[in-house]
C-alpha cells in the first residue's frame, strides 16, 4: 500500500445559532406506531468549507455529492460525482475523511453498532497518525479509493454518475448513479453494493419503468438517483428520484411543482418492497436561463417510514441562498397512509395525476435561516450522538468542480423525539 497524504482544513466558521423548528403544517404524519420518531429542534454548530482545486492524493477534491457515517471507524465516506471524463482523468472515487465536532469524541464509545463491523477489505482503512482538533469543527481527508465497475474494470470515461452513497451492516457501501438519459446509447441508472475496496459485490433490480427511452419513459436527464441511505435498523434502503419520471408528470418549474417516487428496498431479498409519491415544490425563484428543483437526499429517522428529505431548488441569477442562487429546506416526511406505488407504470393518466395519497411533509429546516453563502448541497448523513442526547446531521455539497463556487461541509444537531 502507498504511503498515504493527509489534507487537513480548518475550520472556516464555526457557530452555535438556534433555529426556531417551522410548525407542522395539516399535513403533519400521523397514525405512526409507538416508534415513530419526530424532529423537535435544529441547531447549526458550524461549517466547513473547502476551495475548489484543492488536491489530496493527486486528485482534485470536488464534486461531493453523497456523505455516509461509519460509526465503528468514526469516519465518513464522501463519494464524488467525477465520471472519469475530465482533462484531469481522476478516477471514480471515494474519499475517507475524520470529522472532528466539539463536545462528540466523548460519546463516540455510546454511538458503535454492527453496520460498520469489519468485513475481508477492512485494510482500506487501517488507522494513521493525524493532527490535533481544534475547538469548533476540523476536517482531515485521510484516503481515497476508487470505484469500479463490473468485474473490477474502471468505468468508461463519462459511463456513470455517481450520485448516493450509504454504509449498511457489515461494512458493505451502497452506491446509486443516475446514468445519462442523453448518452448514445443511453446509459442506464443503477444501484449497486461495494466492498470498500471499490469492488461490485451485488446489484439491486431497479423496476423497468425508471429506465428511459429518453422521449416520454423512464428518468429524465439530471433527474434520477440523487439519494440514497438505509434505515436505522440496516433492513431497508431508500433512494428517490429527484423529480418525476417523464410518464409522471412535469418536471417542477417556476409555477408548478413535480411528482417523484421513493423506493425503498429489502437488503436480505435485495428487491424493491414499497415506492411512495413526493410533492416536489416549484423553484424557488424564477430563471430564464436554468433552473431545477428536487429531491438530493432522503434519509430514515426510525424504522416506522419518518424521514428526511432535502429538496434543493437551484435558479440561475437567483439572489437566494446568500446570493448562490440554491435554496434547500429539509422536510420531515411520513409514508403512514400514503399509496404504495410500486409497479404502477404511470403517475399520470390523461395529462393528470391518477388518484393516490402522497406521503405527508413538513418542513423543519431551511438553510437560507442561516444567512451564509449555500452551495450546491447534496447529501447528509446522521453523524456521532452528542453528550446531551441531540443527534449530529452531517451536510455535504457538490462543487461541481466549478472555479466559482466551494465544497461545504455542514453540521446541525437535532432533537429527536417519539412521535406521541
Amino acid at each position: 500500500m502507498r504511503p498515504r497524504t493527509r489534507v487537513l482544513v480548518a475550520v472556516s466558521a464555526s457557530l452555535a445559532v438556534g433555529v426556531p423548528l417551522v410548525s407542522p403544517s395539516s399535513a403533519a404524519s400521523g397514525g405512526h406506531h409507538a416508534e415513530a420518531r419526530t424532529v423537535v429542534g435544529v441547531e447549526f454548530l458550524g461549517e466547513v468549507v473547502v476551495p475548489t482545486g484543492t488536491l489530496f492524493d493527486g486528485t482534485e477534491i470536488g464534486g461531493l455529492s453523497s456523505i455516509t457515517y461509519d460509526r465503528g471507524r468514526d469516519v465518513y465516506y464522501v463519494v464524488s460525482d467525477d465520471q472519469g471524463n475530465r482533462p484531469t482523468g481522476d478516477p471514480v472515487r471515494y474519499y475517507t475523511v475524520e470529522l472532528d465536532i466539539d463536545d462528540v469524541s466523548s460519546s463516540r464509545g455510546d454511538d458503535r453498532s454492527d453496520d460498520a463491523s469489519s468485513d475481508d477489505d477492512s485494510s482500506d482503512d487501517d488507522s494513521s497518525d493525524g493532527g490535533t482538533p481544534d475547538a469548533g469543527l476540523e476536517l482531515e481527508f485521510e484516503d481515497v479509493t476508487q470505484l469500479f465497475d463490473r468485474g473490477k474494470v474502471p468505468f468508461a470515461p463519462g459511463g456513470v454518475d455517481p450520485e448516493g452513497f450509504a454504509l449498511a451492516r457489515g461494512g458493505q457501501l451502497y452506491l446509486s448513479s443516475e446514468g445519462n438519459s442523453l448518452a448514445d446509447p443511453i446509459i442506464d441508472p443503477f444501484v449497486r453494493r461495494y466492498n470498500r475496496r471499490g469492488k461490485v459485490t451485488a446489484e439491486l433490480p431497479i423496476p423497468d419503468y425508471y429506465f428511459s427511452n429518453g422521449v416520454d419513459r423512464g428518468v429524465r436527464f439530471n433527474l434520477s438517483f440523487e439519494s440514497l441511505n438505509p434505515t436505522p435498523n440496516r433492513r431497508e434502503l431508500v433512494t428517490a428520484g429527484e423529480g418525476a419520471l417523464f410518464q409522471d408528470g412535469p418536471a417542477s418549474t417556476f409555477t408548478n411543482g413535480s411528482l417523484a417516487r421513493v423506493l425503498v428496498y429489502d437488503l436480505r431479498g435485495r428487491e424493491p418492497v414499497t415506492e411512495y409519491v413526493y410533492e416536489v415544490g416549484p423553484w424557488a425563484e424564477p430563471s430564464t436561463i436554468f433552473g431545477v428543483n428536487g429531491i438530493v437526499e432522503v434519509l430514515p429517522i426510525d424504522d416506522a417510514g419518518t424521514m428526511l428529505v432535502m429538496e434543493r431548488s437551484f435558479s440561475v441569477g437567483g439572489i437566494l441562498g446568500g446570493g448562490t442562487g440554491n435554496v434547500v429546506v429539509i422536510n420531515e416526511i411520513s409514508t403512514a397512509g400514503a399509496t404504495d406505488v410500486l409497479g404502477v407504470d404511470a403517475l399520470y393518466d390523461g395529462g393528470a395525476p391518477i388518484p393516490l395519497t402522497p406521503v405527508s411533509q413538513r418542513e423543519v429546516f431551511a438553510f437560507d435561516d442561516l444567512g451564509i453563502p449555500i452551495d450546491n448541497i447534496e447529501g447528509m448523513t446522521f453523524g456521532p450522538q452528542l453528550d446531551d442526547g441531540r443527534h449530529t446531521l452531517v451536510i455535504v455539497s457538490d462543487n461541481n468542480f466549478n472555479a466559482g463556487q466551494f465544497t461545504q461541509f455542514i453540521v446541525l444537531a437535532l432533537d429527536i423525539e417519539r412521535d406521541r
